[in-house]
């Protein structure tokens, strides 16, 4: 059952490699809990209860919520899958109930430490130098993911028209604008990249220096490095260059329906966390100047 699971979310449903290696790794996890806790050996075997043991056993455990509510999502997929292809008559995933999420709002950098001057500070020479501030750029000015930056490919760039062509999460299509600067960057970073000697990916934009595709290791590498000499936030990945953009976009008057088609969410209520920020900014501004603040 799970492997014609995993073999739907690949080849009907399309998700990415990072989705069902997720899901495979959640439902062979709780398959492994139901063998040892109720010698359970296939997920049709469970009811609700053996379900419920297994969230409670990651609670106490100290799993964050929010893992654990992923997990939760994994199991109510995979059986609803299996209830309209295996003919699985019961869903016992049905109204699982998980610990409440904390509601902690998206980390984002300050407009100050991303702004022209500090960010021509850092090195962009040669082609390591180049690519990297191009990365670096590119998740700020159009605030992409990562998986959709290292999957860019050449014939996605659009010089003349100043955008970028981004294939998101099930393949839906969406083009971004990206400024004259960046594209003088990204300019200079391919002349950088087409003197290398063995290209082995040619169709993709980004490459290490062996030529070869980058991979989400190296571009979360790049980004922390960048990020400690420009900030001292916590977390210094490439989402974090992603809520920033949101963030910025929204606090100077961005239209909410503009953010999201630009950030290629699904629905206007995940881009609405941003506003949230927004808000927060608010209130230590009128802290800070209002005299009874």
């Amino acid at each position: 059952m799970l492997k014609d699971f995993l073999n739907y979310l690949r080849y009907e449903k399309r998700s990415s490699e990072h989705t069902i290696k997720s899901y495979a790794g959640d439902l062979e996890q709780c398959m492994a809990y139901l063998a040892e806790t109720y010698e359970l050996t296939d997920l049709r075997e469970a009811q609700k209860l053996h379900l419920r043991s297994w969230l409670a056993h990651l609670h106490e455990g100290g799993l964050k919520p929010s893992s654990i509510s992923r997990k939760k999502s994994a199991l109510q997929a995979c059986y609803r899958w299996a209830s309209r292809h295996c003919g699985l008559e019961h869903n016992p995933a049905l109204k699982l109930s998980t610990p409440k999420k904390s509601s902690r709002l998206p980390q984002v950098l300050s407009e100050e430490s991303l702004d022209p001057l500090r960010m021509d500070a850092l090195d962009a020479e040669g082609f390591e130098g180049c690519r990297d501030r191009a990365i670096i750029e590119l998740f700020y000015h159009t605030g992409i993911r990562s998986a959709e930056l290292i999957a860019l490919e050449k014939k996605d760039i659009d010089y003349e028209a100043g955008s970028i062509r981004v294939i998101g999460k099930r393949n839906k299509e969406r083009i971004v604008p990206v400024g004259d600067a960046l594209l003088s960057l990204m300019q200079r970073y391919e002349m950088e990249r087409n003197e290398l000697e063995n290209i082995k990916n040619p169709a993709n934009f980004f490459l290490t220096r062996r030529g070869d595709k980058l991979y989400p290791k190296l571009v979360y590498r790049v980004v922390n490095r960048y990020l400690r000499s420009l900030s001292s936030i916590s977390k210094k990945s490439p989402h974090v260059l992603r809520h920033s953009f949101a963030t910025h976009m929204l606090n100077r008057g961005a239209d909410l329906n503009a953010i999201k088609e630009l950030l290629g969410h699904a629905s206007l209520a995940a881009t609405q966390v941003y506003t949230h920020n927004s808000i927060e900014q608010l209130k230590e501004i009128h802290r800070k100047a209002h005299p009874k603040g």
